[in-house]
């Protein structure tokens, strides 16, 4: 695993080990990167259940502002320390080691585009999802991005005010971008 461009391109990145994280591949990674990578300079950037950090760490490479990375998993929060400080994002880079819904009240930046990755079985998209619709995290243009088993069906977040605008299928999984409902 490695940062595909930019600033860090292709530093090598840690993953934890174990099965408690499932690093997104560097071929999903550079295809998700192609489709945002517009909306990354100067942008700040949220990466939800971040693993080993290295979406976040790809969004700061390829010019995001800031990025904050939420992880409670400790072993993960180690390695995405160690990234970060790899790559000499620093400066750029908030690491919050706690559960993602107590986190977002540390927060004060609006999120210019979220990604989560959380644990499939869990469902707690929707809960995340009303969250940050209720808090003072996000603009009318914030993009929300979810990687997702392929059979996830996101009604109940559409039921929120979200709506999906994009797809992006792999061979196992998928990315769903979401933004607010526009009024029409």
């Amino acid at each position: 695993m490695r940062v595909i461009a930019g600033t860090a391109r292709s530093v090598p990145l840690m993953c934890p080990s174990g099965m408690d994280t499932r690093p997104t591949t560097d071929k999903i990674k550079e295809t998700l990167f192609n489709m945002i990578n517009f909306d990354l300079p100067d942008c700040v950037f949220f990466d939800l259940y971040s693993g080993s950090g290295a979406i976040g760490i790809e969004a700061i490479s390829r010019g995001a502002k800031h990025a904050y990375f939420v992880e409670n998993n400790k072993k993960a929060v180690e390695c995405i320390k160690a990234n970060v400080i790899k790559c000499k994002f620093q400066d750029q880079a908030t690491i919050i080691s706690r559960d993602v819904s107590d986190a977002l009240y540390e927060i004060h930046d609006k999120a210019d585009i979220i990604f989560m990755d959380p644990p499939y079985e869990k469902g707690s998209e929707a809960v995340i999802m009303r969250q940050l619709l209720t808090s003072k995290l996000i603009h009318e243009d914030t993009i929300f991005i979810i990687e997702a088993m392929m059979e996830r069906d996101f009604s109940d977040v559409c039921e929120l005010g979200y709506e999906i605008y994009k797809e992006k299928f792999y061979k196992s999984n998928k990315h769903v971008f979401f933004r607010l409902k526009q009024d029409k």
